[in-house]
């Protein structure tokens, strides 16, 4: 029996975990938290994630490794390269921890994106705020997601104010300012090559964010087939260029017909959720398939699905279950403010049936306003 090794051992290692074990596949989690969510479903290994001998103890269980979220050291990574398979490559995500070089490389693919400038002085952040007018958005070049590490700046005076929350960042992570889009919505493509550099995507998925975090996602988005094929050419281009296995997200801006590139995530992503209940095969199943070398598993959708996000705390469970269509995910984490403790998947044939259902479990949960926009877009 093949032993699947995860670096994190968050909800997403979990949901791996979970959709691994029907194919027979073992797993060890490393974590440098004790009560790690993974560590309900398999093994716990607690460790610093830079401890050689931590890291070494770990790959003496292990006959290939993988990772759950895009913070993990590059350097630890490569260093476990040297013992046991990486998927995704080291390579990948050190590119993917970067925003500098992720957006580089976009650009060198011919992938269109919003324009970016590396920022190393409060000098050069105002000569650049000056090209790219306002508003823009300063960032660290890593570790920050879900809306952290970022400044928008709106008015000139916001660039002494962005300069003083981030400029400290600059010696230790970078700083990044991007211009600003108009978009219409926002969508994903999450994607997944093979070893044998097989590629499958998912449909484009519409997502939904309050405050930096996803909301709501919807699958298929509403998109035109232009769009859909620009984002699968896309997100194959960074496939082979980074020679990536396992699988992975494009955040998208629609403008019009145009789409353009946000970001990558490298692992399993958010707005995927809805593949355990909406997809011939899930996300999570077609990674550890990509991992192991298996053939990948089909990801045509099943009908139309929304995921609903849960933040803080969980709601009533019995608001989604009493829905035929309802499948509810608890990720075992304690409540804690803005914290993502758990989703719900909700699938119906007809997008009519789906925006009813929606209604019914965002008032029955007290929650119109998060279901509101996928029930307007889905009845258009």
């Amino acid at each position: 029996m093949i032993t699947v090794g995860i670096l994190g051992g968050g909800q997403l290692a979990r949901m791996m975990v979970l959709a691994g074990a029907p194919l027979g596949v073992r797993f060890v989690v490393l974590d440098p938290v004790a009560d790690a969510c993974a560590g309900q479903v398999a093994p716990l290994q607690v460790g610093a994630f830079d401890d050689p001998v931590a890291l070494a103890e770990f790959a003496a269980k292990v006959d290939v490794v993988t990772f759950d979220f895009e913070n993990v050291p590059a350097a630890s990574a490569h260093w476990l390269a040297e013992l046991k398979p990486v998927f995704p490559n080291p390579a990948a995500l050190a590119v993917a921890q970067d925003r500098l070089s992720e957006k580089t490389l976009f650009r060198e693919l011919g992938i269109p994106l919003p324009p970016f400038a590396d920022i190393r002085s409060r000098d050069e952040l105002a000569a650049r705020v000056g090209e790219f007018g306002l508003p823009c958005i300063l960032k660290t070049r890593r570790l920050g997601y879900d809306g952290k590490g970022q400044f928008r700046l709106r008015n000139e005076a916001d660039i002494d104010a962005a300069w003083q929350a981030l400029g400290a960042q600059v010696e230790k992570t970078g700083l990044i300012l991007e211009g600003f889009v108009a978009f219409d919505r926002e969508v994903s493509v999450v994607a997944v090559r093979g070893r044998d550099g097989e590629f499958r995507a998912w449909p484009l998925t519409g997502n939904w964010h309050v405050d930096g975090v996803l909301s709501a996602s919807l699958a298929p988005a509403q998109a035109s087939a232009a769009q859909h094929e620009k984002a699968m050419s896309y997100a194959r281009r960074v496939a082979e260029r980074l020679d990536y296995v396992g699988v992975f997200a494009l955040e998208l801006f629609c403008r019009g017909e145009e789409l353009l590139v946000n970001e990558m995530a490298p692992r399993v992503h958010n707005s995927g959720h809805w593949t355990s209940d909406g997809a011939e095969t899930s996300q999570f199943e077609n990674h550890i398939r990509a991992v192991l070398g298996l053939p990948l598993g089909d990801t045509r959708v099943l009908g139309h699905v929304c995921m609903l996000n849960w933040l803080g705390r969980m709601p009533d469970v019995a608001a989604v279950l009493v829905e035929p269509s309802g499948h509810w995910h608890d990720y075992g984490k304690s409540p804690r403010e803005g914290r993502k403790v758990g989703h719900a998947n909700l699938r119906e044939d007809s997008a009519e049936a789906l925006a009813a259902a929606l209604e019914r479990v965002g008032a029955a949960l007290g929650r119109p306003a998060q279901v509101a926009p996928v029930v307007e877009t889905l009845r258009r």
